[in-house]
């Protein structure tokens, strides 16, 4: 089927389905309720008037618990007599010192830098459309987190120590650190905002937000 369109601005009233690419036009739908695709059944949008309230709460908490979840140890780990300590930032220092120079950087950006970039990302975007304002910056951020989004594995990371400590329980003595509860929480948060807060959410909204303040006032300046 072809679509005519007029100009390009068209175009913002329609969507593409992720997962079979089939093709909509964008309709309004009632508060807290789903647009779902006719052919395969995935969520092509959905529609929460208080989203940028819900986000930017959710961020800001998920982003105390990520720093929490980086200042204390994860486990303490006693072995006859020898107690240690493992935080994130140290397991990252260990292995740049024991020349596992590119595994070390590896889990710098993916466990530590990609998640707080993240997070930052998301408080950002959700204050700026909040406040109706930097419309360009806020295009910007969301093309930076639709690339750096898929290299954030902190959910990998914390099963992987979930697998090393039951290894190990057999061996020596562990105790659960406070960080590992709080990167636990960090990372349901995540999880919760990937899940309910979908990219295509979130521009579908910065196009509504936008081109309302454009109708209101002429002189929208960042």
């Amino acid at each position: 089927m072809k679509i005519e369109l007029k100009n390009e601005n068209e175009l913002d009233d329609y969507i593409i389905c992720h997962r079979c690419n089939t093709l909509y036009h964008e309709i309004e739908i009632a508060e807290r309720s789903k647009a779902l695709c006719s052919q395969c059944g995935s969520v092509l949008y959905s529609h929460n008037s208080r989203v940028l309230e819900q986000g930017l709460a959710w961020s800001i908490t998920g982003l105390i618990f990520f720093i929490l979840a980086n200042s204390f140890p994860i486990v303490k780990i006693n072995i006859l007599g020898s107690e240690s300590f493992i935080t994130i930032i140290s397991m990252i220092t260990s292995m740049i010192k024991s020349g596992y120079y590119l595994v070390g950087i590896f889990v710098l950006f993916l466990i530590l830098i990609f998640p707080l970039m993240i997070f930052l990302l998301y408080i950002l975007i959700f204050s700026l459309m909040k406040m109706g304002r930097c419309e360009e910056f806020t295009k910007d951020f969301l093309i930076l987190l639709a690339n750096i989004q898929p290299w954030h594995m902190s959910d990998i990371f914390l099963i992987s120590i979930l697998v090393a400590l039951v290894k190990l329980l057999g061996m020596a003595d562990i105790h659960i650190g406070i960080s590992f509860w709080t990167l636990s929480i960090f990372v349901l948060i995540d999880i919760y905002l990937t899940r309910s807060i979908h990219l295509g959410d979130l521009w579908m909204l910065r196009e509504h937000i936008y081109h309302k303040e454009t109708k209101e006032s002429s002189c929208a300046v960042c």
